[in-house]
């Protein structure tokens, strides 16, 4: 095998590397040998095949095996040979000219790892933000709690429904006359002013007692999920089997004893061991913003292009999608589009402070265990369909670069805990409100976001958030396992199967433009 370095600029180098056919043959050779005793032809005994035939017959599967083989091996060779951390999986080209029996010569193109100092710890302090649970917040808690909680009893035969009442009610929907399917329910029960059903259903059932009917007319959204109902008009006839009206909720021994626990000291303890861990993640995410941007201010170095344009790909994408569900996208887009490049800054401190973290993980023997991996693998697999999970796990226990992206974040905790756990701490109680605004001001990213119409959510902020999380690689370089080169017909094969479905609770993590809980009155 001959290597001749083409390119050496920064981080970016180049190679030509000729694999000699000589080498490609002998593979094929020690092919033929280690199949010819399964190889079954008619006319010859078990394992007497000879070699020229088993040629004839398997020669082009053979020579591409051999080939990928002497490929992958080549790429090892020049890592191992020239020190080479590659930032992502090099580009691998082989020459248009190449035939059989012929030198096979690659084109390697890549980006490496800078070569960071591991930069000193000592001397690092950091401030840590507790909110103690006031008994305000304590009582504000319990009464949402309550509030979630409601009961209702018969309301007397003379009241008339109003907001807050809940009715039990029978219903047929029909549209131009004919039932719906899903368009009718028996016993369903409805808080008028809820927003459970579509626009103009809940308003019209005002002022209606036990027993009477009413014949309402609404009209479907013109997003409603049906398409067959999108826009309809449509008449429901209801009856009202019931009225009831809210009971009173007292924060008392009984309604502690109604959710299971013995006491209400009991409740309370448990609710004010909630609201601790609630912000402690706050508490979390303000020490781990204020290390980061400490680190970002003290190191300043070369990251590759091709991570710093893989990261912005997924800040824009993120960013895309976000604004698709605002109400005026092409606002939104226009607004993003201003300030791509402060996104592309924020891509790029994502990436050097990643790097940083690994040399800092690397240096100090912070690791992710074999036990660790196996729970992340497995928790991973529930995302994808039953049938599909264990040819997942098969997936990412062979691919190097799948295990690296699984295991990422956790080892970026590990390494950001280390550094908590080293650093002088010192600790000062705020207010909820005060510790998410230091969130905010911490973040000395230096891209802003972009100004928006009041009332409207910048999009940009949910990245600007997040713009530290980017997990640290734990390996200095990618696997060992070399890319195909684009003559490699296997390589396209290897895919992890298809996910299913996001869960209903993922889905909804974005805001719709009508409230979610939204519905047809009838079931669908």
């Amino acid at each position: 095998m001959q290597i001749v370095e083409t390119t050496n600029e920064g981080l970016k180098r180049a190679y030509t590397v000729k694999i000699p056919a000589k080498e490609i043959a002998a593979r094929i050779e020690a092919e033929v040998k280690k199949v010819a005793p399964q190889v079954r032809m008619p006319g010859f005994r078990p394992g007497k095949v000879p070699a020229n035939l088993i040629k004839k017959m398997h020669g082009a599967a053979l020579h591409s095996d051999a080939f990928n083989a002497s490929v992958r091996e080549s790429i090892d060779a020049l890592m191992r040979e020239k020190q080479l951390r590659p930032a992502l999986q090099p580009k691998v080209d082989l020459d248009e000219g190449y035939e059989e029996g012929k030198d096979a010569e690659l084109k390697v193109e890549l980006e490496v790892l800078p070569e960071i100092e591991a930069p000193s710890i000592d001397g690092l302090s950091l401030e840590r933000l507790v909110v103690p649970v006031s008994d305000e917040a304590l009582d504000e808690a319990l009464g949402r709690l309550a509030e979630n909680q409601k009961t209702y009893k018969d309301a007397p035969k003379t009241k008339k429904s109003a907001e807050g009442d809940q009715l039990i009610i029978d219903f047929v929907g029909r549209v131009d006359g004919v039932e719906f399917e899903g368009g009718k329910a028996e016993g369903a029960p409805l808080v008028i002013g809820s927003g459970r059903f579509i626009p103009g259903f809940e308003e019209q059932l005002g002022g209606l007692k036990a027993g009477d009917t009413k014949t309402i007319e609404v009209t479907f959204p013109e997003d409603y999920p049906a398409a067959e109902l999108k826009g309809k008009k449509a008449e429901f006839d209801v009856t009202v089997q019931k009225l009831q009206v809210e009971g009173e909720s007292k924060i008392d021994e009984d309604f502690a004893k109604s959710l299971g626990l013995d006491s209400l000291d009991k409740l309370k303890e448990l609710m004010k061991v909630q609201l601790e861990q609630e912000t402690a993640g706050l508490t979390r995410t303000q020490m781990k913003r204020q290390l980061l941007d400490k680190l970002a201010a003290e190191h300043d170095f070369e990251v590759p292009p091709t991570m710093v344009e893989a990261e912005f790909g997924q800040i824009w994408q993120q960013l895309q999608a976000e604004v698709a569900r605002e109400d005026n996208p092409a606002e939104g887009l226009k607004e993003i589009e201003a300030d791509k490049e402060d996104y592309r800054r924020i891509a790029e401190r994502r990436v050097r402070l990643g790097l940083l973290l690994s040399e800092i993980g690397q240096a100090n023997g912070v690791q992710v265990t074999a036990q660790e991996m196996g729970m992340l693998i497995q928790q991973a697999a529930q995302q994808y369909r039953p049938e599909d999970r264990e040819r997942f796990v098969e997936y990412v226990r062979g691919d190097a670069m799948a295990q690296a992206q699984l295991r990422a974040p956790l080892y970026e905790d590990k390494v950001v805990d280390f550094l908590f756990d080293k650093a002088e701490v010192s600790e000062r109680q705020v207010t909820r409100e005060e510790l998410e605004a230091a969130i905010e001001a911490e973040d000395t990213t230096p891209a802003p976001a972009p100004k928006k119409a009041a009332g409207k959510k910048a999009p940009a902020k949910k990245a600007e958030a997040k713009a530290d999380e980017k997990p640290a690689k734990e390996e200095k370089a990618p696997a060992k396992k070399a890319p195909a080169a684009k003559a490699e017909p296997k390589a396209a094969a290897e895919k992890a199967p298809a996910k299913k479905a996001a869960p209903k609770a993922e889905a909804e993590k974005a805001p719709a433009k009508k409230p979610a809980a939204k519905k047809a009155p009838a079931k669908k």
